[in-house]
């Protein structure tokens, strides 16, 4: 009866220690991804409400990436897959997917910034990254970013022989809006 007893106390020990190891897995997204945008950690760019007011006189090469997921079945392209910008001006630029499935799909965008350490001088103003995106079979839509770097990246010593920068977005099925 004893040892019956203590297997029963195991099964319960280990049973509570996968239950919350299965939380953190959950858990642990989220949360990073909220240190991300509070820190700027790993080439997360700042957002913010109102476009540039101050100009700059840096140059530089922006390229902009697109990666998918093979189970979303959308195909992505930027309008433009680089462009010379100058610190302070205010960039409009649309990327265009279409849902090449025969369903109807729901995706999101996670982003990062290259070289990481200039994350922090790229402000957006409107990203279609903030909110998910829903395409039918055979939908096509346009999608905008907007966005300028800060022109204090001139101040940082880390980027002064930085002279390109790349926004990488990374698409995935929206399993939240499914």
């Amino acid at each position: 009866m004893k040892e019956h007893k203590k297997n029963k106390t195991i099964l319960i020990i280990c049973f509570s220690i996968i239950l919350f190891m299965g939380g953190l897995s959950l858990a642990a997204v989220p949360l990073y991804e909220l240190f991300c945008k509070v820190t700027g950690y790993k080439g997360t760019p700042n957002i913010i409400n109102v476009a540039s007011s101050e100009s700059g006189n840096r140059d530089f090469i922006m390229r902009y990436d697109v990666n998918i997921s093979p189970e979303l079945n959308w195909k992505v392209v930027p309008d433009k897959t680089s462009e010379i910008v100058t610190t302070g001006d205010n960039i409009f630029t649309f990327y265009n997917a279409k849902n090449e499935g025969v369903l109807q799909n729901n995706g999101i965008a996670t982003y990062n910034v290259i070289p990481a350490e200039a994350a922090a001088y790229i402000l957006k103003v409107e990203c279609f990254c903030f909110l998910g995106q829903e395409l039918s079979s055979g939908e096509e839509m346009r999608m905008p970013l907007t966005y300028y770097i800060d022109p204090a990246i001139d101040r940082d010593e880390e980027l002064k022989n930085v002279d390109t920068i790349t926004i990488s977005y990374t698409f995935f099925k929206n399993k939240d809006l499914l």
